[in-house]
């Protein structure tokens, strides 16, 4: 006969898996419990010192940027005065390059006489939609109306009739961008003030730009010595390339700024084409470069608010980020001086007030608009002004 008895009382059959008592499954359970309350805490402090490293950072690259508080409580003050803008989403920023002998590095320029002036001046146009970006540069020596501004010390300066850089020297950016608007009927919404060292570190964080020479150079004042060529230009080299004068070119300050715009160009290639906007290591040098010698108004002073600013700029095609200097001739008083052109000068500014497109050529006729108008009368497919200038995927020698 068949014994069917079960196990004794207290105790359970044996089988199934191996050694799987209740206090052995409990055991297992336990420890497993414990291992993942301990590999999360371990992700959690990797987590936040990753956190703290990137707060860290975020800190400094913030903390490096000025905020111009003096030119918007004086843009403030004459905030009736000031041009409306015409179109929501469009943005014009003005670009000052301060030729300031203070601060780290620049005292090897000279002096600090403890004014600054503006070296290069360019007014950015940002499309609505961000479909485009128009540099145009104004050249330091246009005789234009500079209103009475605030000086550093207090006092104030009358209206003059004087060259456009005499208005960041009387009354830094807030003048220059009252000038600016009184000039072009062009609302600035926004300023960014950058001095030697800023654009040098700039340069060296993207670790060179290529230029291309079509003849040796050798300037001492410059302190350029560069072969013909291909020639990748560090920090130094690049503000000696973009501020010479004797030694490239015909001499002219024209002919200066367009040299500007082409380097500014093949700088826009270089960010765009070497991945540095997506690898952090390339990243924050290039962030801590661009934030360390900027004085910014008040809204983008931040990085923030930078970001706002510029992330619409990376689905802007190179072809259409667009260089080009305001139509001007010499002076009629003064060979030394330069004025507007007209009526292509107002035809400019009268595309950007509107927002409306415009186009530039290396053929164009050098300080008048080739073709194309915007007055009135115009029929709504009239082609767009094409002015003298280049784009950021051009690839042109000196």
């Amino acid at each position: 006969m068949t014994d069917t008895a079960g196990p004794p009382p207290g105790r359970r059959a044996t089988g199934g898996a191996p050694g799987a008592s209740a206090s052995g499954r409990g055991l297992t359970r336990l420890r497993r419990r414990r291992w993942l309350w301990r590999g999360g805490l371990g992700v959690a402090v990797l987590l936040a010192a990753a956190g703290g490293a990137g707060w860290v950072v975020y800190t400094k690259l913030d903390g490096n940027i000025t905020a111009d508080e003096a030119a918007a409580a004086e843009l403030a003050r004459y905030e009736q005065d000031r041009p409306t803008a015409l179109v929501k989403d469009a943005r014009n920023i003005l670009l000052i390059g301060s030729d300031s002998r203070s601060g780290d590095g620049n005292a090897r320029y000279g002096r600090d006489s403890g004014t600054a002036r503006s070296d290069t001046a360019i007014l950015l146009h940002l499309a609505a939609g961000r479909r485009s970006a128009t540099a145009v540069s104004l050249p330091r020596d246009l005789m234009v109306d500079v209103p009475g501004c605030l000086r550093r010390d207090g006092s104030r300066t009358g209206p003059a009739f004087a060259m456009f850089a005499y208005a960041f020297q009387a009354g830094g950016s807030a003048c220059t961008i009252r000038t600016v608007e009184r000039l072009t009927g062009i609302r600035v919404d926004h300023h960014v003030v950058v001095d030697f060292h800023g654009f040098k570190e700039m340069v060296d964080a993207v670790d060179g730009v290529e230029v291309c020479l079509r003849r040796p150079v050798t300037d001492k004042a410059a302190r350029l010595r560069l072969p013909a060529g291909r020639v990748t230009l560090n920090g130094e080299q690049a503000l000696g390339y973009v501020r010479a004068r004797k030694s490239l070119g015909d001499g002219s300050d024209t002919d200066r700024m367009e040299r500007q715009q082409r380097f500014l160009g093949a700088l826009v290639n270089k960010v765009r084409g070497n991945d540095v906007l997506l690898n952090p290591v390339k990243l924050y040098p290039v962030l801590d470069a661009a934030t360390s010698s900027l004085t910014t108004d008040p809204q983008p002073a931040n990085l923030r608010g930078l970001y706002a600013l510029v992330r619409g700029l990376r689905a802007i095609p190179v072809e259409r980020v667009q260089f080009l200097t305001v139509p001007r001739e010499s002076y009629v008083y003064d060979t030394n001086r330069d004025q507007l052109v007209e009526p292509a000068a107002e035809r400019l500014f009268q595309r950007l007030r509107r927002d409306a497109p415009l186009a530039v050529s290396r053929e164009a006729a050098r300080d008048t608009a080739a073709k194309g108008d915007d007055s009135p009368a115009d029929p709504p497919v009239s082609p767009a002004p094409t002015f003298r200038g280049n784009t950021a995927a051009e690839d042109v020698c000196e």
